[in-house]
């Protein structure tokens, strides 16, 4: 299964990457497929300080576990995704929260569910009847199932 795993995912299993999210991304690969857009490598760099702050990490600590982390993600290129569903996806998410457009998009475009922890956007969006989204539960489970222990 293919999946678009959002910043906060990211974030998230960045800064404890023995936890639940962590596990899913570094020992998934064999059943999920994790795509993501090439601007998250950027977001993830800008972040290094608050992340830094965060965590108690130095900035080694936190490039490992970004580089441990992002080795099963693969990045593509924005430019890929058509503007007929960059402007669809813009104007789904204008009286929501337009910097996550690229979420939208590039589900759209993929035909896959977005991996995200971000609860607002994810309310927003179910009332316009846009409910592509799973939850670490649901791929956890899934994975699971997959390996015949669930």
């Amino acid at each position: 299964m293919r999946v678009i795993v959002d910043a906060n995912i990211v974030f998230s299993a960045i800064l404890n990457s023995k936890g639940k999210i962590g596990d899913l991304l570094i020992n998934s690969r064999k059943y999920l497929e994790f795509i993501a857009p090439d601007f998250l490598r950027q977001e993830i760099f800008e972040h290094y300080p608050r992340l830094c702050e965060i965590s108690g990490m130095t900035l080694e600590q936190v490039r490992e576990s970004e580089f441990q982390i992002c080795k099963g993600i693969t990045f593509i290129s924005e430019e890929q995704i058509s503007l007929s569903i960059w402007l669809e996806s813009e104007k789904l998410l204008a009286d929501i929260d337009p910097k996550d457009t690229q979420y939208i998009a590039y589900s759209k475009h993929f035909r896959c569910k977005i991996w995200s922890g971000d609860k607002a956007l994810m309310k927003g969006l179910y009332k316009t009847g846009f409910v592509n989204f799973i939850t670490t539960d649901d791929l956890f489970n899934w994975r699971a199932d997959k390996e015949g222990n669930g």
